[in-house]
Parts: structure tokens; C-alpha cells; sequence
């Protein structure tokens, strides 16, 4: 049994922490919101006063957090997780953020005696809630071997996808695919049915022919295809559209930081830019589709 630290309990950290603490370890969880405090608590973890609170006595720590800034704040300067652990401590961070602040914070760690993985998800709450994340891993062989038994408590898919940042990479390319994907399979799906094509069949048509993609298999954005798609409970978020919009920022940033042409991932930003600013980044990704249907020429 460990002593791990968890900084970040909200939808995707608590259940995590809830199945490292199932498997027997220590567990020491800090948010600033109170009710996830109080949700923790009840969950049997124990809860620390503050933020810097959960490096104490800690052999590995685990952040989940909303954004980059979030990342540095916690991280760095006098008061940060990294200037008060134990030397040694291995830090693991599954947040979703920039490229360029991981592999920052990894150097800092690195500078400070710290070992450090990025680490971020994909799964969504009900994969967090399962143990059946995937987990992209940046960092040393050393430091992944380390982090590794934790991973495999809360994932069942962990891939090293290289050195510091490469998680991040990883999280953000895949994301970009799955953002121009939707999109794609949301103009086909509207033009077939203006063409008087029924969805059922353009599904059963495409399903098993060369226009098969994850998302349409999934996550299809038409109701009534597909039984685990948002679109049967009125696009109530697996995955939500301010998250993809988050994602595709930053693949974009990332784009633009090594002068990568990404055309589509740019299209795809600006058009989930225009369905959040519209009001509807609480809805699923899918529900670009309402965007993609009701467009004008």
C-alpha cells in the first residue's frame, strides 16, 4: 500500500482516486470546490487542508486539472507541489493541457529531483467510474515504469507514447482526428437525408464500407442508430462540445508552436468555436450536427 496524493476531484478525479483507494492505497485528495471535498471524504479518502497538502508523505501524486495556468499554479514557485514533496516523488499529471507547459513543468520537476509523466485520458466519466481509461503516457521509461501499477488501477489501456510532453501530443492528435471526424460524419449524414436518403440505411451502408470511422460507429449524431450515441438522450455529454473546443485549441496552438499545417483541425476549431460561443458547449460533441444540419449556403 502507497500513500498518493490526488490534487483535482471533480467529475473525472474523484472516481479515480475512489478506485486507487478500492485497491488498497493511501489516499490524500485536495479541491478547491467543497463539495468535491465532501464527495471525497465520503468516498473514504482522506482530505487535505490545501493543495500542498497532498505531497505530504506522499511516494507518488496525481493532478487532475482544468488548464495549463492550472498546471503551472499548483506545480511551480516556492509554494508548489514540487517545492514541497520528498525528493523522489513521482508526480503524474492526466490533466488535458499545452504541449509546451508540460514539457515546462517536466523540466522543473526533472530540476527539483522530482520523476514526472504526463498522462492524459481518454474514456470520459464512465471509463474514470470502470477503471477503464486510456491512459497516453509522456516521460522516461524509469519514471513509467514506476507510474505504471497506478495506471493500470484506473485504465485498462496505458501506452507510453514517448518523452515529456509526448502524452499531450498524443491526447491532442487523437482528439483533432475525432473532432474532424464528427464533423465529417455530421455533413454526410445531413446531405444524406436531404437527398432523401434514410440515416438507418447510410449507416448500414457505411458502417462496412470504406466511410467507417469511430465516430460514426459510436457516437453516431443522428437518434436511433447507434445505442451508446448522445443523440438518443438528447445530447446530454459523454463527451462535451467545450471539451472538444478545448481540445482543438490546443491541438491548434500546437500546430501553430511548430508551424504544422493543419487545415481541417483549423476548420474543425473554428466551427465548434461558433457552436460553444452559441451557447451549447454543455451539449455532446456529437451535437455539432445541429450546427452542420441547419447551415446555409
Amino acid at each position: 500500500m502507497a500513500r498518493i496524493g490526488f490534487l483535482g476531484l471533480g467529475n473525472m478525479g474523484l472516481p479515480m482516486a475512489k478506485n486507487l483507494a478500492k485497491d488498497g492505497h493511501e489516499v490524500v485528495g485536495f479541491d478547491l470546490s467543497k463539495a468535491a471535498c465532501k464527495a471525497a471524504g465520503e468516498a473514504g479518502i482522506t482530505v487535505a487542508g490545501a493543495a500542498a497538502g497532498v505531497v505530504e508523505g506522499a511516494e507518488a501524486v496525481v493532478t487532475m486539472l482544468p488548464a495549463g495556468q492550472h498546471v503551472r499554479a499548483v506545480y511551480l514557485g516556492d509554494e508548489g507541489l514540487l517545492a514541497k514533496a520528498a525528493t523522489g516523488t513521482l508526480f503524474i499529471d492526466c490533466s488535458t493541457i499545452d504541449v509546451a507547459t508540460s514539457r515546462d513543468v517536466h523540466a522543473a520537476a526533472a530540476g527539483a529531483g522530482h520523476p514526472m509523466l504526463d498522462a492524459p485520458v481518454s474514456g470520459g466519466v464512465a471509463g474514470a467510474e470502470s477503471g477503464m481509461l486510456t491512459f497516453m503516457v509522456g516521460g522516461s521509461e524509469e519514471a513509467f515504469a514506476k507510474g505504471k501499477p497506478l495506471f493500470e488501477i484506473m485504465g485498462r489501456n496505458i501506452v507510453h507514447a514517448g518523452g515529456a510532453g509526448n502524452g499531450q501530443a498524443a491526447k491532442i492528435c487523437n482528439n483533432m482526428i475525432l473532432g474532424i471526424s464528427m464533423i465529417a460524419v455530421s455533413e454526410a449524414f445531413s446531405l444524406g437525408e436531404k437527398l432523401g436518403l434514410d440515416p438507418k440505411t447510410l449507416f448500414k451502408i457505411s458502417s462496412n464500407a470504406s466511410g467507417s470511422c469511430w465516430a460514426m460507429i459510436n457516437h453516431n449524431p443522428v437518434p436511433g442508430i447507434v445505442e451508446t450515441s448522445a443523440a438518443n438522450r438528447d445530447y446530454q455529454p459523454g463527451f462535451a462540445a467545450a471539451m472538444m473546443h478545448k481540445d482543438l485549441k490546443l491541438s491548434q496552438a500546437a500546430a501553430d508552436h511548430v508551424g504544422a499545417a493543419t487545415p481541417l483541425g483549423a476548420e474543425a476549431a473554428a466551427l465548434y468555436t461558433l457552436f460553444v460561443n452559441a451557447g451549447n458547449g454543455g451539449l455532446d460533441y456529437s451535437a455539432i450536427i445541429k450546427l452542420i444540419g441547419g447551415a446555409k449556403d
